[in-house]
């Protein structure tokens, strides 16, 4: 049974606010350090997600000519404000959502988005050609991982009737492990959640070894401190996500801890693992087999519903 607490201590306390930016930041922390065992390096010291981000605050804005100040200014805030707004919505911590309403899936799923629109953007809006182009790869990257994403939690939304993501993990949490009956659709969802984060092998939006740092180039100090910060947060949300739809629904922090982990170790071996793909593997290789994968699995989960009795597994597990 998920825990609930009071709506200010939730929404300002645990698990929102502050903790949940200061797990973006352990969870940071504990991706490198896994990469970097991967490759048989030593990795960070567990201090060093925390200093990077003190000092890229502590550190002067620079505000590039031929750019829209405000728009310069606003974006960053915008991505974080969307991040931390799509956490209100989902399990955090094992915890019931903050709020909840009859369609937050979609929502949240937008909210997601948001991020990757706002660093479109943000390299759009300079005159620096490697920005412009890091914006080019990471716009047509979304539009290739968005919809298979969304597909793949669609699954689970679908197979239970129900749009809200709070009743998703509670039937979840039932003995009901998507994993076994949507296997498709957990593959999706991970890996339409690397590329939505630019995670190697889907790092081609920001490859430092050709555009420098991508549609962020240009920003320093507070704005890049806040693009950083909401990555961080939005891959705590996405593990969350896909943890509670298709690892059994979280009902305690244990479970949350446990789960996501699982699913940090996988994705980690998944970054030593692979090359950096190019922007257009990136996308004719997803976008074509991938979406058939998932669309494939929903129209079985759309018969399953039909023919439940006699097909069992295709519909509610």
């Amino acid at each position: 049974m998920n825990i609930s607490l009071p709506p200010l201590v939730a929404l300002l306390l645990f698990p929102g606010g502050l903790v949940l930016l200061i797990s973006g930041l352990v969870y940071e922390y504990a991706d490198r350090k896994l990469v970097a065992r991967y490759q048989n390096r030593i990795g960070p010291r567990w201090f060093q997600p925390l200093a990077d981000m003190i000092k890229l605050l502590a550190k002067e804005e620079v505000i590039p000519t031929g750019v829209i100040k405000g728009l310069f200014i606003f974006l960053p805030i915008v991505a974080l404000t969307a991040i931390l707004t799509a956490a209100l919505y989902v399990p955090m911590f094992g915890f019931k959502p903050a709020y909840s309403f009859s369609g937050d899936l979609i929502v949240t799923v937008y909210l997601l988005s948001l991020m990757t629109l706002c660093i479109g953007l943000a390299g759009a809006n300079t005159e620096d050609r490697f920005s412009l182009v890091g914006a080019t790869r990471a716009l047509t990257q979304m539009f290739s991982y968005e919809a298979p994403f969304l597909f793949a939690l669609l699954g689970p939304a679908i197979a239970l009737g129900t749009w809200n993501i709070g009743t998703i993990n509670a039937a979840a949490g039932q003995n009901l492990w998507f994993i076994i009956a949507q296997p498709l659709g957990f593959l999706a969802a991970l890996i339409g959640l690397m590329g939505k984060l630019e995670l190697s092998p889907f790092d081609a939006p920001e490859a430092e070894t050709e555009i420098v740092a991508g549609a962020l180039t240009e920003y320093s100090g507070r704005g890049l401190a806040l693009f950083r910060i909401g990555r961080d947060v939005e891959l705590v949300i996405g593990l969350t996500l896909v943890a509670s739809f298709f690892l059994g629904g979280l009902g305690s922090p244990l479970d949350f801890l446990w789960k996501t982990l699982i699913l940090l170790l996988v994705t980690a071996a998944l970054q030593s693992l692979f090359a950096r793909l190019r922007i257009d593997q990136t996308v004719g290789l997803w976008w074509r087999w991938g979406s058939i994968l998932i669309l494939a699995q929903l129209i079985l989960i759309v018969i399953g519903r039909f023919v439940g009795p006699f097909i069992p597994f295709l519909g509610r597990g």
